[in-house]
């Protein structure tokens, strides 16, 4: 199959055409809990989940971002639903990760959902893992490894030529993952950050990569993909949406594959 290319069908029909263990990492937001329309389009997720499963390279990664709606007063909890299946279906459930949504809406008689979940599902032990260090570390300067304490709890000096590590200005972020929705003004009801796709796709895979899309949609895993020197493919039922992501990916390639 081609590939750096979107198709304008359902992503069954594109993995379909996929080899086993073609992909080596997947980022995409389902279209979950009719909170969006997009434009009339449903799913089959356990069809999906299963495809996912078998053009998944052994080690490598899907990133499935979902929410839950609020029905008559109570949460659906697909989320937790569709992260079962994913492990019952031979994925390990590599990390439970919350997108905090910075300037969430306000618009419910309840503490307000600020988040979604960003399930990390592996194919077995993870191949790559580049860790982001972007957290301040308060105890930055400090010396730690060189003294250690006996059973008797007294802090001893570590033998040897031992003298410790300095703890550095930035360490590993943690798993939740703090990112501003910019104004949509794609026409697609539901832009995937840009942020948030480009720090998954660092993160789970290197260079020369195949990131795969199936609920394309805007198309910013693929600009992402663009953006950091992987190769990537999509698939989009809509073909509204297809235009929609084909012009996001001209104007970064225009632009040398540099993101914003």
């Amino acid at each position: 199959m081609e590939i750096n290319k979107i198709y304008n069908e359902n992503c069954l029909e594109t993995m379909e055409m996929m080899p086993d263990g073609f992909v080596d990492l997947t980022v995409t937001s389902p279209p979950y809990d009719n909170l969006r329309t997009y434009n009339g389009y449903s799913f089959d997720f356990e069809a999906v989940a299963k495809e996912l499963y078998r053009v998944t390279k052994q080690g490598g990664v899907v990133v499935w971002v979902v929410g839950d709606a609020t029905v008559k007063g109570s949460e659906t909890g697909t989320s937790f639903k569709q992260a079962l299946y994913f492990k019952e279906i031979g994925f390990n459930l590599h990390d439970t990760m919350i997108y905090h949504k910075t300037n969430a809406p306000l618009t419910h008689p309840r503490y307000e959902q600020e988040f979604e979940y960003m399930f990390i599902f592996s194919k077995g032990r993870v191949n790559t893992f580049n860790g982001i260090k972007d957290k301040k570390n308060i105890c930055q300067g400090s010396i730690v490894g060189g003294s250690k304490r006996d059973r008797a709890g007294v802090l001893r000096q570590a033998s040897g030529n031992k003298k410790g590590k300095r703890i550095s200005e930035y360490g590993l972020r943690g798993n939740v993952w703090y990112i501003t929705n910019r104004n949509n003004r794609s026409g697609h009801p539901a832009v995937f950050p840009e942020r948030l796709a480009n720090d998954h796709i660092i993160s789970w895979s290197n260079e020369g990569d195949l990131v795969y899309d199936p609920f394309m949609g805007s198309g910013t895993t693929a600009k992402m993909a663009i953006a950091n020197k992987r190769n990537w493919v999509g698939s989009e039922i809509s073909k509204e949406y297809c235009e929609i992501a084909e012009k996001r990916i001209n104007e970064i390639m225009i632009l040398g594959g540099r993101g914003e």
